[in-house]
């Protein structure tokens, strides 16, 4: 009688065993789906151009840089105008005090934050991989102080400086396939 009951419950734990692998199956192909090959929608509150007209204290700063944004989707397009009354570069470089630098890369807005993972570019948003000022990765991190919709008030978490945007033109994300 034991030898037979032995053998039903062994017959038991298979059955169970395999109504569960099977179940677990199931979950797992249910559950796995791809990415659509479509870039993200991003913040639809900031697409668009913004420009900094201006900088505070300017005229009492060393340096100072403008900033220019353009939000397509999740995508980031930055121009940084830089004017500076002291050479840090090579005089070939300097270019009297005035020059710009590009950077490309995606965005991400959570909360009040607004996280930039950019590369410095050359003018037409190609690869930069040499040359004057900065190449490689560009890391800002600002705090979202205020957004009215036709200005935004940024803090550069590195620098602590105010960045005051005002909307040039709206745009509205046309998600593009990825490549």
């Amino acid at each position: 009688m034991d030898l037979q009951w032995r053998g039903i419950y062994k017959i038991k734990m298979v059955k169970n065993a395999g109504i569960f692998f099977f179940a677990l199956l199931l979950l797992a192909i249910s559950s796995c789906k791809f990415n659509p090959n479509l870039q993200g929608k991003g913040t639809e509150s900031i697409q668009g151009i913004w420009e900094e007209d201006s900088v505070d204290y300017q005229n009492e700063l060393l340096q100072y840089s403008r900033h220019q944004f353009r939000f397509s989707c999740d995508s980031v397009y930055l121009t940084i105008k830089t004017f500076a009354k002291v050479n840090t570069y090579a005089d070939s470089c300097f270019n009297n005090g005035s020059w710009t630098e590009y950077a490309k890369g995606t965005y991400l807005s959570n909360g009040d934050t607004l996280m930039l993972t950019t590369t410095f570019t050359k003018s037409n948003f190609k690869q930069k991989i040499s040359g004057c000022y900065r190449v490689g990765q560009y890391l800002p991190a600002f705090i979202i102080r205020k957004n009215t919709g036709d200005s935004l008030y940024l803090e550069s978490l590195k620098q602590h400086l105010n960045i005051k945007l005002a909307l040039k033109e709206k745009t509205v994300c046309v998600q593009k396939p990825l490549n």
